[in-house]
């Protein structure tokens, strides 16, 4: 197990690097410059050419990448172009808001998908099953951003039972939660539901029902917890994407995380700021695809078998 973890460790080094290439390539081929937010307006060539020297943006785009990623191995992120401040302590700042909302958003996904799944593998093909797979089909197609503005408009606004933004307090968290935690509950009851199904048909739960055990001791205690493997594989490969899903949810719903900060940055082309949340972002997907894939192979021999 130890030299698997070693093997897929190792192959998101060359993933690591291609995504710094890109994010970096990107950042800095969009229209624009982050000195357009320093100088003022009238100001001469030479003053632009003096504050872009200042900041190294006057050398060759693989220079200026190349010193990047040192740094960022090195653990420096670098100094805000617009803010002058320390890149790692704006994100320090507000990654946790956006663990905390992404933590959140996957445990109410995780038992409400469960729970879900549970109900319409037990009601297979029957009203209930068709209910819940029909809100969950139309859970899973709803933008997150529209969804927000809804849940806005109705508990805020109409309702007044929660704020509209800010993060002063539990209540202002479950708006936000509701809308991230929503997508991924359709996801996580799909693969319950579709895992216990398939669990039904092994042999060992025929053999549970001829020794005569009641039915929902099998669903629950056996086919359940055979069940849970695939649904703990889709858990860890959401970590990340739930933490990137925050970053819409955050703006819309003016919350100081890790996508307005982005967002901000996005702007003023700080290209600092830019790619170091873009880079937390990626690699939050990275680690919980690694996160996933370990998982699975602990559960699964046969995963550790395929890649020895």
């Amino acid at each position: 197990m130890i030299g698997y973890a070693v093997r897929r460790l190792l192959m998101l080094v060359p993933v690591f690097l291609a995504v710094s290439v890109v994010i970096f390539l990107i950042l800095h081929l969009i229209p624009g410059d982050p000195i357009d937010n320093l100088i003022r307006i009238g100001s001469s060539p030479a003053q632009r050419e003096i504050i872009a020297q200042r900041y190294g943006l006057d050398r060759s785009l693989p220079e200026q990448y190349f010193i990047w990623l040192g740094n960022v191995l090195r653990g420096d992120l670098g100094t805000a172009i617009v803010g002058q401040r320390p890149v790692s302590t704006m994100i320090l700042q507000a990654l946790p808001y956006s663990l905390a909302l992404g933590g959140a958003a996957l445990l109410f996904s995780a038992s409400l998908g469960i729970l879900l799944g549970v109900i319409a593998a037990w009601k297979r093909d029957g009203w209930a099953d068709q209910l819940i797979m029909g809100g969950v089909l139309l859970g899973s197609t709803m933008p997150t951003f529209w969804l927000g503005l809804l849940m806005i408009l109705l508990f805020s606004v109409h309702l007044g039972w929660f704020p509209v933004s800010g993060a002063r307090n539990w209540q202002s968290l479950v708006l936000p939660v509701l809308t991230i935690g929503l997508a991924g509950t359709a996801l996580v009851a799909r693969v319950t539901r579709v895992a216990m199904i398939e669990a039904q048909q092994r042999d060992f739960v025929m053999l549970l029902h001829a020794k005569g055990l009641p039915r929902w001791r099998i669903h629950l205690g056996h086919v359940l917890r055979h069940a849970l493997t695939a649904v703990v594989t889709i858990l860890a490969l959401r970590i990340g994407w739930i933490l990137g899903g925050a970053v819409t949810v955050e703006v819309v719903f003016a919350r100081p995380g890790l996508g307005t900060l982005l967002i901000k940055a996005l702007n003023q082309h700080d290209y600092p700021v830019v790619q170091a949340s873009l880079l937390m972002l990626a690699m939050a997907v990275m680690l919980g695809t690694l996160l996933g894939d370990l998982i699975q192979a602990a559960l699964d021999p046969r995963v550790r078998t395929a890649m020895s």
